[in-house]
């Protein structure tokens, strides 16, 4: 969304002692739309969880993405509908080999601390989470992108200053691939590419992230973090296009219990939270204005630890392949969640830029058929009632991962004669336990980084520093290999879809769709934006009736 600076002069009289434009006086209207503008121009609204960070080099989970995408700004961004454009970069040039690109950074994007924001700044964000040193849990990102020497500085093999990112000068940075990706200016959407200060995190260390530390340069600023509590950012004054920002303050309150959040909703304290499993329907009836169901670039799994401090059973892929058959997703989505997803057979969202949803044999089958061939594979196996399969499955605390977990052991149970064992963690246990294969079967989900298969298939390559089923097939990873220079990847990533379901490290689930409770009165949701990446400086409120 873009806003004109100006207002009429009977709404536009009244200035915030900070000298920002202050949009909402009861009487203002929205530059573009006319609309009547709400005096409240606070916008809150619920997270599951606490996020593991807020440093966008550290930061791992999709929740601290929407935080994120308040405090930071990268060379790109996207509008409501997805599409590219432009951050702090204004643009970008390609070369012929398409190798090499050069972003032309604006002149007038600063730090929240009056700094110039410069080239520099990206190049040292990149190093640093490229660098063994800082070991970020997304260093393997900076990989996917195909920067120079990127494999070997991830690796210690080489020094983090010989990554193919360059800051010609304060305008200008320059970056260098070691193979074409089309779909590469979309890579720089994500928060793990976004600045960092220097300075800031050299003074601090660590601490650098907390409130009256935290310099950085997007329309907002961190004011405010209650651990396991609450989060709150305050538009950044010296935002290059703070003027036409409109929402004044962001607050996302940690609530584990969805139901809670709900009621909470309905008594008007929060913005936006998700919809509880299974009540979309009746919620849709009863307040149709303020509830939403889009596609989201999301895809829910159990992934299957295949090492040796997993469960023996598991190792044996048609055990595996038995439990997947065995889950009805079509109960999961009609009954269990009944907001709009669609039951998975791939990793891959359906609903991907460019995607053909390959022939998966199981997808086309009747239940009774999955469950006649799941039953008929576990004793080939050498597992029945004389020699049963006993599973233990953690998921992170949350209802709906309750409800799902609850509802995929009993068809286990009824249909293989499983027996599952349902443990929960907390958010931050939870990715340690999983991320160093302490399970043995576990919830997962992955959201697009960019709209392009390989976002999800990627997390299939032995190396992958999400690969947490420890998945290692020598043809997926060529095929992948394969993909990034194919002129069409579509073959590769269909064979590579078969593949996992035939060996079945993961086991889809279900595709998600964005189930909403959003206030009628917030305007500027990103709604067709596929990723659901929304940013507060595009939000704004309307006077309620």
């Amino acid at each position: 969304m873009t806003l004109k600076s100006t207002l009429k002069a009977t709404t536009a009289a009244i200035l915030l002692l900070s000298g920002t434009a202050a949009f909402a006086d009861g009487h203002a209207t929205h530059p573009e739309t006319g609309e009547v503008l709400a005096t409240d121009q606070s916008f809150t609204y619920r997270d599951l969880d606490e996020s593991p960070s807020i440093d966008p080099g550290v930061a791992e989970d999709s929740a601290g993405g929407d935080i994120l995408r308040d405090l930071f700004e990268g060379l790109m961004a996207q509008d409501g509908d997805g599409n590219l454009v432009p951050g702090v970069a204004t643009g970008y040039t390609v070369s012929d080999d398409k190798l090499t690109y050069t972003f032309t950074l604006r002149d007038n994007a600063k730090w929240s601390n009056g700094e110039p924001v410069v080239a520099g700044d990206f190049e040292y964000a990149w190093k640093r989470a490229a660098s063994p040193e800082l070991a970020s849990p997304y260093s393997w990102y900076i990989e996917l992108m195909s920067l120079e020497n990127a494999s070997a500085v991830i690796a210690g093999d080489m020094d983090p200053s010989t990554l193919g990112v360059t800051a010609v000068d304060d305008s200008t940075l320059v970056v260098k691939l070691t193979q074409p990706l089309p779909y590469f200016p979309q890579m720089v959407v994500h928060f793990t590419t976004f600045p960092v200060p220097r300075a800031v995190i050299e003074e601090f260390g660590s601490d650098w992230t907390k409130p009256g530390n935290m310099v950085s340069n997007g329309a907002y600023v961190l004011t405010e973090h209650v651990p396991q509590e609450k989060l709150v950012r305050e538009r950044n004054v010296n935002y290059w296009d703070n003027e036409n920002t409109i929402i004044e303050k962001t607050t996302s309150l940690v609530i584990n219990d969805e139901n809670v959040a709900l009621t909470r909703f309905l008594a008007g304290e929060l913005d936006r939270t998700e919809v509880p499993s299974g009540q979309f329907p009746a919620l849709e009836a009863e307040y149709p204005d303020d509830i939403m169901s889009v596609p989201n670039a999301c895809s829910y799994y159990y992934t299957i630890n295949m090492t040796e401090t997993g469960n023996p059973a598991l190792r044996d892929a048609i055990v595996r392949k038995a439990l997947s058959l065995a889950v009805d997703r079509d109960v999961i989505v009609d009954n269990v969640l009944a907001g709009g997803q669609k039951a998975a057979y791939t990793f891959t969202h359906w609903a991907t830029a460019g995607f053909e949803t390959p022939d998966i044999p199981m997808a086309s089958m009747e239940q009774a058929e999955r469950n006649a061939k799941a039953v008929e594979l576990l004793e080939a196996a050498g597992y029945g009632s004389d020699n049963p399969v006993s599973v233990k499955l953690i998921y992170n605390t949350s209802d709906a991962h309750k409800g799902i977990a609850i509802a995929i052991s009993q068809m286990w149970k009824q249909t293989l004669g499983v027996t599952t064992e349902l443990a929960n963690e907390e958010w931050q246990v939870f990715l340690e336990t999983r991320g160093n294969q302490d399970y043995e079967v576990a919830r997962a989900g992955w959201c697009a980084d960019y709209n392009e298969a390989s976002t999800f298939l990627d997390l299939m390559q032995s190396e992958s520093g999400y690969n947490d089923a420890k998945y290692n097939n020598a043809e997926v990873d060529a095929l992948l290999a394969h993909a990034k220079t194919a002129d069409n990847p579509q073959a590769d990533y269909t064979a590579v879809e078969q593949m996992i379901a035939q060996d079945t490290p993961i086991i889809p689930i279900y595709h998600y769709s964005a189930d909403k409770m959003l206030r009628s009165t917030v305007k500027g949701w990103a709604y067709d934006n596929f990723q659901q990446n929304w940013y507060s400086k595009d939000l704004y409120k309307v006077a309620g009736e």
